[in-house]
């Protein structure tokens, strides 16, 4: 896996949340690849305390990103930006190996 990345905003959010969660130096952000949404996989987020000791860990400006090994091989140059406009605001996931996806922007194909 070349990494995932996280835009600039994505990492001031995350970071927020992160402060929010009271949590210490070794919690990070969890990206996670599911079964399920319209297009046959989804993408999760969760902010975690401590990363799992078969997930690859990975830090942007400052952020720790975990990632398990299911998740890993779907994630590869996957960009992470948060987004705010008028329908209102979340992450988003730029995905260069998704064949195909839906209107919701959080379900993909491979």
């Amino acid at each position: 896996m070349s990494m995932l990345s996280l835009t600039p905003t994505a990492v001031g959010k995350v970071q927020q949340f992160i402060d929010e969660h009271g949590s210490d130096a070794e919690a990070g952000l969890r990206v996670a690849v599911l079964p399920g949404g319209c297009s046959g996989f989804q993408y999760g987020l969760n902010i975690e305390d401590r990363a799992e000791d078969d997930d690859e860990i990975f830090e942007e400006a400052g952020v720790r990103i975990f990632v398990d090994p299911f998740s890993a091989q779907y994630l590869d140059g996957v960009e992470i930006d948060y987004i705010t406009s008028m329908m209102g605001s979340g992450f988003s996931f730029r995905n260069p190996n998704a064949s195909g996806g839906c209107g919701c922007g959080s379900s993909f194909t491979v």
